[in-house]
């Protein structure tokens, strides 16, 4: 027998082998693949082909001609943008309230978490839950609606009380001075309850029996917390981390937009209002998209690096 004709055909019936287990494999398990379709859909039509559109950054792109006959312009509007007068202000705003949320609103709910696991009734600990999973369900317009109830000076209960206290009335949503706090306190109230699900989940997951070996060796509530608690939470921690770090030019548009108002432009002005001004209402879309690629690419640039730093530092990342 011919050898060669034993070696040519060894790779071809191997490979037809390994395609016969893979379609076996996967007929096998069918009932979780068609549970994964919707989810790999989603990303494909609301996350990877929209990608083709970021073409219309270096186009002077009209919606009559499309992506195909629209004027080629190159890097006009990230020229555009880097010139733009007031860019070191939204980069500052954006900026500042992102370390804000980093410094205060990521830590909220991993405290929170903490706290909660700390109670023993577990009737108590459920009232709890519900009560602060509630905010999350409600769209940011009523957020704003109960931030004016309480902050307005006409009929705020803040200030009704400040007057009752003898004080003058504060006006809060139109004093630039406040806004950065009032954005972070209102993201605290809103998403803190829910976001502590995933942190929640992250110690329900550490051995019961790590505790009571501590509790043996005479560890208290605090040392339990730093000694075990803690680490069982830092992957989560890391990984959610670093997803914010990733996102640090995205604030949430739906919130800054609400509270910002032409007195507050001078310390709430970001990157997401200036396009939906001026890309948006402006029919400037190169514009918009042009801004919206410029973020994509800097969060990239800071995931990766902030990864590196964490698995040299901490041994956890995103890959």
């Amino acid at each position: 027998m011919d050898t060669r004709h034993v070696a040519a055909a060894t790779p071809k019936s191997t490979s037809g082998a390994k395609l016969a287990r893979t379609a076996k494999f996967v007929f096998r398990n069918r009932a979780l693949y068609i549970m994964l379709l919707p989810g790999m859909l989603y990303f494909l039509v609301f996350k990877y082909f929209p990608l083709l559109g970021s073409v219309i950054a270096f186009q002077d792109y009209n919606i009559f001609k499309g992506f195909w006959n629209s004027e080629w312009v190159g890097f006009k509007w990230f020229e555009q943008f880097l010139s733009y007068p007031n860019l070191n202000r939204l980069l500052t705003n954006t900026l500042i309230i992102s370390f804000y949320q980093i410094v205060f609103t990521f830590p909220a709910p991993i405290l929170l978490a903490v706290l909660l696991n700390e109670l023993r009734s577990m009737r108590f600990k459920r009232v709890v839950q519900t009560v602060l999973y509630l905010p999350h369900f409600l769209s940011w317009t009523i957020v704003f609606g109960f931030a004016y109830m309480l902050l307005s000076v006409q009929t705020g209960f803040v200030n009704q009380a400040i007057q009752a206290l003898g004080g003058e009335p504060v006006s809060f949503l139109q004093k630039a001075e406040y806004f950065r706090t009032i954005i972070i306190s209102s993201g605290i109230w809103k998403e803190m309850g829910w976001s502590a699900i995933i942190f929640l989940a992250a110690i329900a997951g550490i051995s019961p029996s790590l505790y009571e070996a501590a509790r043996i060796d005479g560890a208290g509530r605090f040392k339990q917390f730093v000694h075990i608690t803690l680490p069982g939470m830092l992957p989560a921690i890391m990984i959610l981390l670093l997803l914010k770090i990733g996102h640090i030019l995205d604030l949430g548009f739906e919130q800054i937009y609400l509270f910002l108002n032409p007195l507050t432009l001078s310390t709430g002005d970001v990157l997401d209002t200036y396009a939906y001004r001026v890309g948006i209402l402006g029919g400037k879309y190169s514009l918009t998209t042009a801004i919206g690629l410029f973020k994509s690419v800097i969060g990239f640039l800071l995931l990766v690096a902030a990864n590196r730093a964490s698995k040299a530092t901490t041994g956890e990342g995103l890959y």
